[in-house]
């Protein structure tokens, strides 16, 4: 449960903002996107291997 303390004559607007701020740290909305379609076990896979290389292009480009 998120707690977000409100102090004396401060105002609710920036309470709210650091509601949603608090909330989407959480990852509950990423994660019931992500829940929402089902991708089968091959399209993860090739799409892992993908970023991997991707990431390995990154580091060989920074040397």
């Amino acid at each position: 449960m998120i707690v977000v303390p409100v102090k004396e004559g401060e105002n609710i607007e920036r309470a709210l903002k650091k509601f949603k701020r608090k909330y989407e740290k959480t990852g509950v909305v990423k994660e019931l996107r992500r829940r929402q379609q089902f991708d089968k076990p091959s399209v993860l896979k090739r799409l892992a291997m993908e970023h991997a290389i991707y990431v390995q292009q990154l580091r060989r480009a920074e040397d």
